[in-house]
């Protein structure tokens, strides 16, 4: 039902109010959905408030809407004034009800609710405690790091010039940010510093420093008055479930100092690494983190934040050991002191025995050795040891991946999400920069690498801005996949034209997302078949994601119409089970394992092989050593696993014997439970 909007009783200049809706954010509207809902409200002229009892926000300001301190379950209202208000509260009015793109979970418990992540307790000597930002082993040397202080006046020229001067740092520093999101792959560490750049266009925070230059205060100073205010106001939100939002304070920090720093003409510390680095500060902002020359560093630690800040995030996409919230001696650590820090545990060991750093050097040699091992055969094809050759392919989101995966033994892409070009913006990517996008993936493989490109992927929990779609009562039942694609056929049969333009450049393969009936490959191929005549491109196969029930039921009947099966086990876990695997209190027992999912796979294998068409596997379960050997033994033939993990993957599959993963696989599926399966599973690994 689309919220109705109502004139409010003593509304003043046509407000109109939508319907009220209960957020289903388990940590309400943190950065992330925020900068999504404004960047929503952004695109209409209405002026958009955010309501929440008496209290009231600009829909059209992150920060304002984070200092709202909102909690998941509270009942918001959309509010607007302007010739598009009612279009304006129906569309982010949908959009909270989706949860803005964050997955829909249950409030936290008492016992989740309480505090963050407990910090370690330093039982052994010379060990300072903290809280893992990211798990992982180094030993190394301290950097101490200190933000300078930036110095500017109080007042300034007039208020035009000092004006002229905010504008022009302000876009100064939106393009140093732009910079640095490029040299990032990372999804996650994109999104952070995307909601940086979204932090200096809020109105809000513009308005106030604008307000300071026009009372004849400098730019700098007005600037700094600003954002430490709206960073002081975030900070100061009480209560354990606000401890997400008052650790946001640090990014309007790192936003306002970047600004500050070009206003004042001043070149911000760099931080300088030698090999072998453990960094130490009090505080390092996002954009700090993602400066850091990553070859030399080896971990950091950091007095301030937990393990939900961005700079824990950006660690952890990093793969490398952090803390945060450590003891603050760590500060007076002597410059060079060797250290060991140990991610997993916590722990700081800041005056290590030669016996330590021996077991931590071991135990690193250990995990490097396998690594290494894998990695000199990662080339190699893999086969099993009665020579059955399994492909390992990678799933990816952009041409650096592929080429990443290339490097690491992948033998092509599995699952290109073409979704990461429609995500984060405010209109659908154009036919030529979609293009561009898939011809760089296939051209990072060759022309004897396959590449399988998903087609748009959105709707139930991943929404777009651009892209309202109607409230649902069970969105997860309702518009996914394949059918937003058939329900918006010019930008469905754009993204085919884009995806045919990369033809001849590596083997193409199209596969269309949350198929569940004939009725939907049939459309779905039809408009492929108008645009494959219309470019003239051939040599095109065209396959389907196994997600649903009834995909896998119907197997047969779909491999006489498709020439390939990719299984998201993922989903297909959530829909066989009847569980959302975002649920708080259901998450672990939505199982890929279980015995019904692993029904689910054999049957979609079975139907396969009757017309000759492989299967492969590009959920989470593809790169679970455990689950490899049930799954080739079920009849799959391609794994598509994260990057990093393919060399482990292949070097895993060439110690197993596919006769004996075939009888392992027929035992298991006759099992009534999880705890079953992967009791027998473990066995058979040792």
């Amino acid at each position: 039902m689309t919220p109705v909007a109502t004139a409010p009783e003593g509304a003043s200049g046509g407000a109109l109010t939508g319907d009220a809706v209960r957020l289903p954010i388990a940590a309400g509207l943190h950065a992330r959905p925020a900068a999504m809902l404004v960047a929503l409200a952004k695109k209409y002229q209405s002026a958009i408030r955010l309501l929440r009892g008496a209290d009231e926000v600009n829909a059209k300001s992150v920060v304002s809407i984070m200092s709202l301190g909102t909690q998941h379950g509270d009942l918001l209202r959309v509010q607007a004034t302007g010739a598009d208000a009612a279009e304006a509260i129906a569309a982010v009015s949908a959009l909270l009800l989706q949860g803005c793109g964050e997955a829909h979970e249950a409030a936290p418990t008492s016992a989740t609710l309480t505090t963050e992540p407990v910090p370690a307790v330093a039982t052994a000597a010379h060990a300072l405690s903290g809280v893992c930002a990211a798990p992982g082993l180094a030993v190394g040397r301290v950097v101490q790091f200190r933000q300078d202080v930036i110095v500017v006046a109080e007042t300034g020229e007039s208020a035009e010039r000092e004006r002229s001067k905010l504008d022009a740092a302000l876009t100064l520093a939106q393009q140093q940010i732009a910079a640095l999101k490029l040299g990032l792959a990372d999804a996650a560490g994109a999104a952070i510093l995307q909601a940086h750049q979204e932090l200096l266009q809020d109105p809000d925070l513009l308005e106030l420093a604008v307000a300071g230059v026009l009372q004849c205060q400098s730019a700098g100073h007005a600037w700094r008055v600003a954002f430490m205010q709206y960073a002081q106001r975030l900070e100061g939100l009480e209560g354990a479930h606000n401890a997400l939002l008052r650790e946001r304070g640090s990014d309007i920090r790192d936003v306002g100092r970047r600004v500050l720093a070009l206003l004042a003409g001043v070149t911000p510390a760099q931080i300088d690494l030698p090999q072998g680095a453990i960094l130490i500060a009090e505080e390092l902002t996002p954009s700090d983190t993602a400066s850091l020359d990553r070859s030399k560093l080896l971990g950091f630690c950091t007095t301030s934040g937990g393990a939900t800040s961005h700079v824990a995030i950006l660690a952890r996409s990093f793969g490398i050991p952090a803390l945060c919230g450590v003891d603050p001696a760590a500060l007076a650590l002597a410059q060079g002191t060797l250290v060991v820090l140990d991610g997993a545990q916590g722990l700081l060991h800041h005056r290590p025995s030669p016996a330590d750093i021996d077991q931590a050097h071991q135990r690193m040699a250990q995990q490097a050795a396998r690594r290494e091992q894998d990695a000199a055969l990662a080339q190699d094809a893999a086969v099993t040891t009665d020579g059955q050759r399994i492909e390992v392919v990678a799933n990816v989101r952009n041409a650096t991946e592929a080429r990443e995966a290339v490097a690491l033994g992948g033998e092509g892409v599995g699952l290109l999400r073409s979704e990461f070009l429609f995500d984060e913006r405010d209109t659908a990517p154009s036919e030529d920069e979609q293009a561009a996008a898939y011809i760089a993936v296939a051209q990072a493989l060759g022309p004897q690498r396959t590449l399988v490109i998903r087609t748009l992927d959105v709707g139930g929990d991943k929404p777009l801005p651009y892209l309202p779609l109607p409230k649902e009562d069970n969105p997860f039942l309702g518009l996914r996949g394949v059918r937003v694609s058939l329900d918006q056929p010019e930008m469905f049969r754009t993204q085919l034209r884009a995806i045919l333009r990369a033809s001849g450049q590596a083997r193409l393969h199209i596969m269309f997302p949350m198929i569940a009936t004939l009725e939907e490959l049939r459309a779905a191929k039809a408009l492929l078949a108008a645009e494959v005549a219309a470019t003239g491109q051939r040599d095109v196969k065209v396959g389907i994601m196994i997600e649903v029930p009834s995909a896998a039921l119907l197997a047969e009947q779909f491999a006489r119409e498709a020439d390939f099966f990719s299984i998201g086990t993922n989903d297909l876990t959530q829909y066989t089970l009847a569980m959302d695997r975002g649920h708080p209190k259901l998450a672990k027992q939505a199982d890929g394992l279980h015995p019904a999912v692993l029904k689910m796979i054999a049957l979609s294998c079975e139907g396969a092989a009757r017309h000759g068409k492989w299967v492969g596997v590009c959920g989470s379960l593809a790169s679970d050593a455990m689950a490899v050997p049930v799954l080739i033994g079920l009849g799959v033939s391609e794994l598509s696993v994260s990057v990093p993990a393919i060399p482990a993957i292949k070097a895993l599959l060439r110690r197993l014997s596919l006769a004996e993963c075939q009888g392992l696989a027929q035992e298991v599926i006759q099992f009534g439970t999880t705890a079953q399966v992967r009791a027998r599973l473990a066995a058979f690994a040792d």
